[in-house]
């Protein structure tokens, strides 16, 4: 088949998708990246990032804190969404999970599209700051598995803490019903689906 007359990937599709709603935040296009912790979002939002040209990444996990994990909202909105939403540089501190304190952190431009990845993003507080908001499906029990056998036994006491955290997190606060698509890893990349609302209708 002539590469011209072949379907884009799903990637490259989901990437013109995220390119076509209006600004969110400002001059911005806020995508948030959800799901459970050690389901996939930092890979896929480094690969989406590329497929968009190299759109700016910003992660949850250098946001929170040990103190943190979840009541981080107020410092995001200052220290992110408002400097973007003015057309500015946003320049969140980040934390240092092993000396446990913030550094000044990288600037993030007030791209045209601006992703945020990480357990949260979807959050009811972000909502209205967001363009769009994708959902990696995968259970919290496989993502778990996972992200222990990623961080190994030094971790070990972090995940005892995380995971009951996340749980309280998502049962008050869910973000998947709110999901505009489903993002799942299959053997040749991503497979992207329709949110829960888009799926039903």
């Amino acid at each position: 088949m002539n590469d011209s007359l072949r379907p884009p990937s799903p990637l490259a599709a989901l990437a013109a998708e995220l390119r076509a709603p209006a600004p969110s935040c400002g001059p911005v296009r806020l995508i948030g990246i959800d799901g459970h912790a050690g389901s996939g979002k930092s890979t896929f939002a480094r690969r989406l990032a590329a497929e968009l040209g190299g759109a700016p990444v910003l992660a949850l996990d250098d946001i929170r804190s040990h103190a943190e994990l979840f009541d981080w909202t107020d410092r995001f909105t200052r220290e992110v969404l408002e400097p973007l939403a003015a057309g500015r540089s946003a320049r969140p501190a980040t934390y240092d999970w092993n000396e446990r304190r913030f550094h000044p952190g990288p600037a993030i431009e007030p791209a045209p599209v601006v992703l945020v990845e990480g357990v949260g993003a979807g959050r009811r507080a972000l909502r209205p700051w967001l363009a769009r908001l994708v959902w990696m499906e995968l259970s919290a029990g496989q993502s778990w598995r996972r992200g222990r056998e990623r961080d190994g036994v030094a971790q070990h006491d972090f995940w005892e803490q995380w995971e009951p955290a996340e749980e309280r997190h998502f049962a008050e606060d869910p973000s998947r019903p709110f999901a505009d698509a489903l993002v799942r890893q299959v053997p040749e990349g991503h497979e992207v689906l329709p949110g829960p609302e888009l799926g039903a209708a």
